[in-house]
Parts: C-alpha cells; structure tokens; sequence
C-alpha cells in the first residue's frame, strides 16, 4: 500500500481498492462527475462526495509531501539532517507535528534567545537547564562582558534561551494545545467609544461575551470576528494561565536548588510570550477553518439546492424588474429565451400610470403569446405583483416572483455584454430575471456564485476554499442535469464535465458557424476537442432530436453498442426500446457483462433507457404572499403567513414573507423535535406557512415559526 493511499484511507475508511482505482482515474485526468456516473464498477459505487474526500486528502497528502521535502533540504544544507530525524519527518501525517520538528532547526530572526547565544550566554542556560547549580548567581558573573553588563543581565539572557527551548518541546506545545482545544474561552469587550455608532447596533450581542470556545456555534464564531475586524470588539482567547504554568513546570523541574527560580522565570516567560501567544492563535485559526468549513458546506448545500430549483420550462415570458421613480422594466422572451422586446412603464408613484402600464401589459401578453410572467422581488415588487394580479388576460397566465439575488451582478458582467451589447444594464437585468423562472440553473451558472447571497458569512470565511466548494456544486448540479449542447450557453458548457471554458467557447462558434449538432459525433469535430475530452463529457451532452436517440439520453457513447445488443436480442430498434418499461424489465444484466461494462452500469443503462433525458427537478409552482402584509408594520404576533425558505444556516432558515425584511425560524422553532440540521426539515424555495412570534421594528427583526400547531 503506497503511502499516499495509507493517508486517504487513515482519513476516510473507504475501501481500498476504490481509492487506489480512483486515484488512477483523478491521474488520468477524469473528472469527479464522470468518474463517479461511468466508472462504478472501478470505484465501487462511490458517490460524488466519497471521491470528492480522496481528492481533497490527495491535495492534503501532497501539500504535506511537499513541505517535507522543503523542511528536509533545509536541513541537509545545515547539516544537522540524521538518520532518526530524517524518518521522523518521514513518518509524519499531520503538518502540525511536521512543523514542530522543524521549529528548533527553523532559521531563527535576531530574537531575544539569538542576541543572548552571540552574547555567549547558552552555556549558562544549559547549566541552569541542568538543574545541578547551587549558587547560580556566582557562575553567572563569570559570563558578565562589554554586551553583557551585570549579572541579572547575563541571567536573563540565559531565560531568554530557556524560553526558547521550553517553547520547541513537542511534550509541551501539545499540552497547551490540549488545554486550548478543550477549556479555552473566547471572550469579547466592545472598543470604547464604539457602542453607540449605528453599523456596530448588529454586534450588540458581542459587546460583553464570553464563552467555551468549542462550544462557540460556527455562524456565532464568524459573527464575532467580523466584529473585531470591523473594529466594534476585541476578542481575548483565554484558559486558566496558573495551571497551563504549572503543567509546563511539572514536565521540566526536577530539583529545588538555585535553578529553580530561574526556570520558573523562564518557563512564565516562555509561556505568555511564546507559547500562548502562537498556540492560541493556532487554535483560534482551527476554529475559525472548521468554522469556515461548516459555512460553506451550508452555502454548498443552499447553492446546489438553488441551482436545482424548479424550472418552468420552454415558455413564453413576460419578465418585469419592477421599480418606483425609475420605472418597470419589461422584456419579453420567447420559449428558446431570445429577447423579443423591451419597454419601460411607469405604474407606481410618482407617475402613477397604473392603467397605461396595464394596458401595455395585456397588449404584450397578447402580441407575444406569453405563458407566465417573472416579477423581481426587489423594490416595488409586492406593488407590481398586486397590479397584475388585478389584470384579466384573454388566455391562462402563471405569475410568479422571482428572486433577484445577482441578477445586478450579471447585467453588468462581460457575459451579459457579450451577450446583449446593444442594451443597457436595465435589460439584461430583466432578461435575466426571465430567465431564471425558465431555468435557473442554465442562468445562474452565469453569476458568481457568492453573489447568489444564499448562506452566511461568505465573504468571512477562505475564500480559496469557498470557491473550490462552489464551483464543485456548480459542476455537479450541470453534470446531474445534463445540458443541451445546442442551445447552452458558454457559461454552461463550461461546467460539463471535460469542458472547460475554451472548449465552451469553441463549442458555441463551431456551432454558430456550421449550425446545430446533429449527432453527439458531431462534437468531436470542434477545433481542440480532442479524445479525452469527449470521453469525459459525452454522457453529460444532451442532442434533442438527434440521428441517435440515445444522443439525448446519459447513456455514454462508449455504451451504445451494449444498447444496440440488448435491442437486437429483444428484436427491437433502440428507438422501440427506450421507454418500453415492459420489455426493459426481461433484460438478464449479466448475459450483457463484459471486462468493461459490469451490473452497475448495466442497472444506469436499463434506469436511463426508461425515462431517457428525464430533468430530475421538479416544475415550478404558483405562490402568492398575504396581499394585507407589505411592511413590517402590517405584522403582529400570532399572524400565520406563507413564505418561502430564501435562505438555510446551521442556526435556522429564513423566509421571505413577501416583505423587505425576511424573518428568522430559528432551528429551536422549526420542529417539535431535536433538529440537528436544518435541511433536514427545509429546503430552499420551499413553500411554508409560518406563524409571526416576536417583530422588532428598531432593529428590522423578525422572529417565526414552523412549530405552531
């Protein structure tokens, strides 16, 4: 077993087989989504997110390799490199123990310790680190020199390489550590003179706080050092100092002589300026990444929920960005969502021309065959969604509010100028809108995924590791999808597996050049699409009405063959047997296994050829707010309302009540059960009835709740 999949399998208790075979694949250069869809029989069933833990303790293992290799060199080259401490670091699997073997070797700055041993003075802190001394004070005279003027000076200075010392033993770094990591305290002070500022109001909870820090909850954490950041708090880590000295004192003293005080001196020293100082820090940066971590898994989660919420379809759409001095932006789109028409009408205040707006609105709905209708649900949203909700229309139109999260990131974007750079920002922003009600995932890989606003404390926690979670999300729901490769968009096709955005790019101008691809063959004639390429994204490119009818189905190409085989025994085209439920039920999957294809591929064969291309989202659904409710001022205690879950965190969802202000269900109030995650309970854009408990209007507060009958 190689060293790497030693580590993997320390971490993950995955099989070993199934990491050695799906590390093979990851050097092959195979993505998560294929991996995990086409090569079952090599991984062994693992999921996306079991092959995402190999490739994330593979990053950690050569992140690890390569600080050895670094630390091991150094030490070559200051010859002090042996044989035991060479398997010393060898042997290590954590970065922590690797760093704290280096420590005593590191190349040290002029430090206080330095000064002192080119003072001559580490002769005397061996003898009192000796502990044999009975009259420490006359030995120290005799270290007393032009830079070394008394002999408490050369005394200290001897502390000063004891500090140093104590601080480099593993024994006792790993004590403190222990200490940390269970009895540490995390406590707050508010900056004076800061109370009163108008931004600090939302971290009035961390004025005076103190808590376990591994207790802290991730969402409070994260709360606590955006405050300090922001300046409003300081924040202390503390524990119990006079135990922490004397743990360390228990592991070094060993007599009671002239010495004794000096290494206690030493050992206080090495401790509050050493130690604790770069130790607590330590713990607080672990909090605060398993803090992060916990954060972006929520964001992970709401993310992937978001971008597989429901589509509408391919319908015909009216689309409004509603506002009140500016204006309504209309746009209409047709079911492919080209842009067929623009407008601005001004129905609310200061212009007021409610019947004008409405009149063009049904003239439009008329003209341009509209199926639906998308309404923003930014500002002036409830006013514009009652206004057409008054409206008679000749023919059945779904209205529905969409949300906006982005959607100004968007229209401002190079893609949504290179898509529409005869229009201004107001457009693409309503265009997008439209969009979204269609297919919010076709529209939403379009955005950066922290503007989306769905989680907490994005732009607090690693932003490396947020966009890596992120765009694994957003590869993942594209790839679980599918995509139709004649009408995606760049944005999209670079999400499929093997793409790319070059490819994407290539895809979108070899198909603008030479029309739309008829057979999934096809695609290998775009420029610098090479073999492998189409390997990993075949199965995941979708051709409507293609020569092949299994071109729009996740049945990869490599499989076809077995499909024309199962068809042929059964004396049947391909085409007479996809959805013959009937005749897909007789199949022996094993007469069909070959080196190859193995039973679980077969039984993803036989589940596609049923319900080929099949969208695993839901359709979108009508929704309509409490018309009486448009402030927080219309809320009282006891209102039971519909809302819809527009946001999930580890401490409760928020829903939008069809107002400014979304109100809280805290995760004490979502059931009346223990709930150890909210989305277990919720998701997001699901439909709710909530009951109002608590509204503060001074701080735009509101607290709801699931658990009201």
């Amino acid at each position: 077993m190689t060293p790497l999949i030693q580590y993997i399998l320390s971490q993950t208790q995955l099989p070993q087989a199934a990491i050695k075979n799906t590390i093979q694949l990851l050097n092959e250069d195979c993505t998560i989504p294929f991996i995990s869809r086409y090569r079952k029989e090599r991984t062994g069933n693992l999921d996306e997110v079991q092959i995402g833990d190999i490739v994330k303790f593979k990053a950690q293992f050569e992140e690890l390799e390569k600080r050895k290799t670094t630390i091991l060199k150094a030490l070559e080259e200051q010859e002090v490199l042996t044989e035991e401490l060479k398997h010393k670091i060898e042997a290590t699997t954590s970065l922590i123990v690797l760093e704290d073997i280096y420590l005593p070797f590191k190349k040290k700055r002029n430090t206080k310790a330095e000064i002192a041993r080119k003072n001559g003075l580490e002769p005397l802190a061996k003898i009192i680190m000796s502990q044999r001394a009975t009259d420490i004070e006359s030995i120290a005279v005799k270290y007393v020199n032009n830079e070394v003027e008394t002999e408490e000076a050369a005394l200290e200075g001897a502390r000063f390489i004891i500090a140093e010392w104590v601080n480099e033993r593993t024994d006792v770094r790993n004590n403190i550590r222990y200490q940390l990591e269970k009895f540490a305290n995390i406590t707050t002070k508010v900056v004076k003179g800061k109370e009163d500022e108008e931004k600090a109001q939302k971290f009035r909870d961390y004025f005076d706080w103190s808590e376990r820090l591994s207790r802290c909850p991730s969402h409070r954490l994260l709360a606590i050092l955006r405050a300090e950041k922001e300046g409003f708090v300081r924040v202390k880590i503390e524990i119990d100092d006079e135990k922490a000295i004397d743990k360390i004192e228990d592991r070094i003293l060993n007599s009671n002589n002239a010495c004794t005080q000096q290494l206690k001196l030493a050992i206080q020293d090495s401790y509050k300026r050493l130690l604790f100082p770069a130790l607590s820090n330590e713990t607080l940066n672990s909090s605060k990444g398993k803090a992060d971590e916990s954060a972006i898994q929520v964001f992970a989660k709401n993310l992937q929920q978001l971008l597989l919420g429901a589509p509408l379809g391919e319908k015909n759409i009216l689309a409004i960005d509603p506002g009140f001095r500016t204006g309504c932006k209309i746009v209409c789109l047709n079911a492919q969502g080209g842009l067929e028409y623009n407008e601005t009408i001004y129905p609310h205040a200061p212009k007021n021309d409610s019947i004008g707006a409405m009149k063009k609105i049904n003239s439009l709905v008329d003209a341009y065959k509209i199926e639906a209708i998308a309404i923003g649900n930014g500002t002036a949203s409830r006013e514009t969604e009652q206004l057409i909700r008054k409206m008679r229309f000749n023919k059945d139109v779904q209205v529905f509010v969409v949300s906006e999260a982005g959607a100004s990131i968007y229209s401002a974007s190079k893609i949504a100028r290179d898509e529409f750079p005869n229009y201004d920002v107001t457009v693409r922003g309503s265009v997008s809108i439209g969009r979204r009600l269609a297919d919010p995932l076709a529209e939403l890989v379009k955005i950066d995924a922290k503007s989306i606003g769905v989680g907490q404390y994005q732009h607090d926690v690693d932003q490396h590791k947020l966009k890596n979670s992120l765009d694994a999300v957003v590869e993942s729901c594209v790839n679980t999808v599918g995509v139709n490769v004649n009408t995606a968009s760049i944005s999209l096709l670079s999400y499929v597996s093997g793409i790319g955005p070059k490819l994407a790019e290539n895809m979108v101008a070899y198909r603008d050049k030479n029309g739309s691809f008829t057979s999934r063959n096809d695609i290998k004639k775009v420029p610098r699409l090479g073999d492998k390429a189409f390997e990993q994204g075949a199965g995941f490119l979708r051709i409507k009405n293609g020569k092949n009818p299994l071109d729009n189905s996740a049945v990869h190409p490599e499989s076809y063959a077995v499909v024309t085989k199962i068809a042929k025994d059964l004396k049947l085209n391909v085409s007479d047997l996809i959805g013959n439920k009937l005749q897909l039920q007789k199949i022996d999957l094993q007469k069909y296994v070959t080196e190859t294809v193995g039973v679980l591929t077969l039984k993803d064969i036989v589940k596609e050829l049923e319900k080929p291309g099949l969208d695993p989202r839901q359709t979108a659904k009508v929704f309509t707010f409490n018309q009486n409710i448009r402030t927080i001022n219309d809320l009282h205690e006891g209102q039971l309302l519909p809302g819809i879950v527009n946001n999930i965190t580890n401490f409760g969802c928020f829903v939008d009540i069809g107002i400014k202000e979304s109100g809280l269900v805290h995760v004490s109030n979502l059931s009346d059960t223990f709930v150890s995650d909210v989305n277990s309970i919720v998701s997001l854009h699901q439909q709710v009835i909530v009951k109002v408990l608590e509204i503060d209007i001074a701080r735009k507060r509101i607290q709801l709740s699931m658990n009201y009958k």
